[in-house]
Order: C-alpha cells, then structure tokens, then sequence
C-alpha cells in the first residue's frame, strides 16, 4: 500500500508493526512475516541512521521504536495509521494481532 510511496514493502512491515506493538526486534518480525532477518535489519539500520526510528539494547536484542525526537513523527503516524485501516482483515489477523504477553498460570483455555 504504501511501498511506493516508501520504497519498500519491508519498510512498511515495519512500521506497520511498530504502530501496533510499539517495538519490535529484527528476528521476531522476520519470524511474523516469513522473511529473511536481514532485510529487517537492513531496512531498521536505514531507518535508524535516517532517525526516524530509535533502538536500545537489552540484554542481547535490540529493540526498536519511533524515535520521539523525529521531527515528522506525528504525521508519519498520522499516515501510517491511515495506511493501516485499509489493511486487510486477515493480514491484520495474521500478523499484527498475535498474543505478546504468556497467559496467566492456572487461567482456563
């Protein structure tokens, strides 16, 4: 949807991601998508350097983020969340509503 305006299809997986989640790491989003980790790496270290997002690292992951700073963040935002609702049903389904927290011990399935 918004690859041409972007460049990328990887870039808006990633932004579409860190809209939903907040943040995200290279592997776990390479996993979500079925893709290869270095393409998000790639596309995250562009990213970065360009400021538009930040990371930080704990412990061995670096996870990532909009950077708070990016002068344009909140129309980015305003873009990507707009991009967002045309977004299929079942791709939002499939890749961007998938349970981020362990269930609490002894709750029922």
């Amino acid at each position: 949807m918004l690859e041409g305006l972007l460049g990328n299809i990887v870039i808006e997986k990633i932004f579409f991601t860190l809209l939903v989640y907040g943040e995200g790491y290279p592997l776990g989003m390479a996993k979500n998508f079925g893709e290869p980790v270095n393409r998000f790496q790639q596309q995250l270290k562009r990213l970065e350097d360009s400021g538009i997002i930040a990371s930080r690292l704990i412990g061995n992951v670096r996870l990532y983020t909009f950077n708070p700073r990016y002068p344009f963040l909140k129309e980015l935002k305003a873009l990507i969340s707009k991009a967002y609702e045309f977004v299929p049903e079942n791709e939002k389904n499939k890749y961007y509503k998938r349970r981020t927290r362990p269930r609490r011990a002894g709750k029922p399935l």
